[in-house]
Parts: structure tokens; C-alpha cells; sequence
């Protein structure tokens, strides 16, 4: 394993190659309302980037590094300038970070557009039948339909910001949607989740044991417990449901330390933002007593497996694109690889919890 030294050296490479990533017309994703999508450049207000911010708010958070403080309130001094784009789940995602930056220097100017926010997604955001969110976003309405990044790009936000703000009824809701999408996304015989569910004929479209999906939860429902205050019952519910999924993982685990992109698939590829947040997952619970040793010797495999696949631009590679959903597992084994925002902060976020394994050695 790296050093406390080199560790952090990787993690100022992985934010300079976040802060340098740019579109370069490699997709043609235009948003409904006609304008254009970038899934990719840093200066862009979309999820890849949200899930980006996060990373580096973590991490400031966690080491107290001013100059990534800048770079989160300069970012968002420049989005809020520009003005908000059309709500939807995605474009919730970069709200999360902001929720972290507010909570710790509660400056009152990051609390109005977050309050706005939270007000119209309680209001306004569209639901399906059992209340949970339906996974619209910027250049697609997914009608009657619920996706595991739901949960990561939209209710960490409204428990992050809820906590922060003394909002029981946020807390609530994202709790409500943990839960609701835990019964629908789950897989009883495996613990593992499946990419989305729709209520048009009531299945789990291809029945996609999809990493990066898998890796929302996991990681997601860890930050969860640590980002708020959740009823007993419902942390000892989603404490199980994220043990036995990480348990699954472990035993899915491939021999380069990564997850192939379908987890039971060996034949699809190998992918690092998924093998990232895992990993990340793995050694967060861990230290919080969680799992036993494998969990430990399995998020450093992991980290292993990422470190390998930073490139001397900081960039990760072999990083899946944004995934829709799928309606047979071949799509999945289709996807591109590109650099991307939740790549970088993914490993961001394991070399950063990785600093306190290294701490203590």
C-alpha cells in the first residue's frame, strides 16, 4: 500500500485531472429543452459533475485542504451566477456538495438556493405509484420508472441538507427513499441490486447486476448513516442491507482486484469508478466495524486496482460513460469508456479513506 506521502500526491493528481476534464464532442447528448449536455467538463452543473464535487467536498472535510475549499466556492459562486438549470434528479447531484460546504462554514448565501431546491423537490419532483422518484433527467423522462442513482444523485442531498438544517421532513423523505427503492432494486437471493425497476409490467428491465449501480449503494447508504440522523429501525435495516451486499461483492471480486462492470458477468470489462466506490465502501466499513478483515484486504484490492488505472494526467481510466438503462445485458458489456467527474472523485474518495489506514501504520 501507498504511503500517507503518496497517497496524497495520487489524490492532488486525481483534482487537478477533475478540474481539467472538458468536453470535446466526443457525445452528442442534447438536453429536452433543446440546449446542449456536457457529461463531462468540470465547469458544467450536471451529475457527473455533482458526484465530482462530493469527492472533493469529502476531502476537504476530511484533511481541511483551504485550496479545495476554493475550488468548491469558486465553482459554485460561478453556477449560481450563471443561474440554475430545469430541476431534475440528476441535476440534483451537485447540490450534495454544496450542502457539505454550507454545513460546515454556514454562509448564508449557499442556504437560499438549497432551500429552494429541496422545497420544489418535495413539491413538484415527479413520483411513481409507491412515492419513490421517478428517474427523469436532463434529456429523457423515464415515466414510472426507479434507477439505483436515484438515491446518490438526489437523497443524500435532502438527508445532508435536512440534517444541516434541522428538516426532520427531509431526513424523512430520504430515508423513505432508501427504503422504497431497497424494496423494488434488491435482490433477496443475492443481496446484490439490480439497475432499475419499472411499473410498466412490473420487472427489473434486464435484470443488470451493473457495478457502478451496485456502487451507489454501497457507498451511498454508508454516507447515509454518517451524513444523518435516521430512525434506529431504519439504520439497522439499511446497516444489513449494505453488509449483505458488500458481502456478495467480496465474492465477485476479481483476481486484479477490480469489478468487471456486470458484477457476476466475468467476460464484461473491468471498471474502476464502480471498483472505486466499492472499495471505498469496503474500508469505510471497516473502520466502522462493520466487516471483518476480508472487507479490509478486499478495499485494498481495490485500491490497488485503482491506483494502476491513474494515468500520469491524474486522469482514471477505464471509466464506463454515463449508463442508461438497459434492456438486455449486452448493452452493458457496450458502454464506452471515457474520463468522467464521478471517476475521479470515486477514487478520490478511496485514497482519501485509505489516508487513515496509512495514518496508522
Amino acid at each position: 500500500m501507498l504511503s500517507s506521502k503518496d497517497l496524497r500526491a495520487k489524490i492532488d493528481l486525481l483534482v487537478e485531472g477533475l478540474k481539467s476534464l472538458r468536453h470535446e464532442g466526443e457525445f452528442d447528448e442534447p438536453n429536452l429543452d433543446g440546449t446542449a449536455g456536457d457529461y463531462v467538463s468540470f465547469d458544467s452543473w450536471e451529475w457527473p459533475q455533482g458526484v465530482g464535487l462530493y469527492g472533493l467536498a469529502q476531502m476537504w472535510r476530511i484533511t481541511g485542504d483551504a485550496s479545495i475549499r476554493a475550488v468548491l466556492e469558486d465553482w459554485y459562486d460561478r453556477q449560481l451566477a450563471k443561474g440554475l438549470p430545469a430541476q431534475n434528479v440528476n441535476t440534483t447531484a451537485p447540490m450534495l456538495a454544496l450542502s457539505l460546504l454550507w454545513r460546515e462554514t454556514r454562509d448564508p448565501k449557499w442556504e437560499a438556493p438549497m432551500r429552494d431546491w429541496a422545497e420544489r423537490i418535495l413539491a413538484e419532483m415527479p413520483r411513481t405509484r409507491c412515492g419513490g422518484f421517478q428517474h427523469n433527467v436532463s434529456d429523457r423522462i423515464n415515466d414510472d420508472e426507479l434507477w439505483d442513482d436515484t438515491l446518490f444523485m438526489l437523497a443524500l442531498f435532502l438527508a445532508s441538507y435536512g440534517q444541516g438544517a434541522g428538516r426532520a421532513d427531509l431526513v424523512e423523505e430520504a430515508a423513505f427513499q432508501f427504503l422504497i427503492h431497497t424494496q423494488y432494486l434488491s435482490e433477496r437471493e443475492t443481496g446484490l441490486w439490480f439497475h432499475g425497476w419499472t411499473f410498466d409490467g412490473n420487472h427489473n428491465f434486464a435484470r443488470a447486476r451493473w457495478a457502478r449501480g451496485n456502487s451507489w449503494i454501497s457507498a451511498g447508504v454508508l454516507d447515509l448513516l454518517e451524513l444523518a440522523e435516521l430512525p434506529g429501525a431504519v439504520r439497522r435495516h439499511l446497516t444489513w442491507i449494505v453488509t449483505d451486499q458488500l458481502e456478495a461483492l467480496i465474492a465477485l471480486q476479481a483476481d486484479s482486484g477490480a469489478w468487471h462492470t456486470l458484477v457476476d458477468d466475468p467476460a464484461s470489462y473491468e471498471e474502476i469508478s464502480a471498483t472505486s466506490a466499492i472499495g471505498y465502501a469496503l474500508l469505510k466499513g471497516h473502520r466502522l466495524g462493520l466487516g471483518g478483515e476480508a472487507w479490509r484486504a478486499a478495499g485494498l484490492r481495490a485500491l490497488d486496482a485503482t491506483t494502476r488505472n491513474i494515468g500520469a494526467d491524474g486522469m482514471v481510466g477505464n471509466v464506463s460513460y454515463g449508463t442508461r438503462m438497459g434492456h438486455d445485458l449486452q448493452f452493458y458489456r457496450d458502454i464506452p469508456v471515457h474520463p468522467t467527474g464521478y471517476g475521479q472523485s470515486m477514487a478520490i474518495l478511496l485514497l482519501v479513506e485509505a489516508l487513515n489506514i496509512a495514518k496508522e501504520a
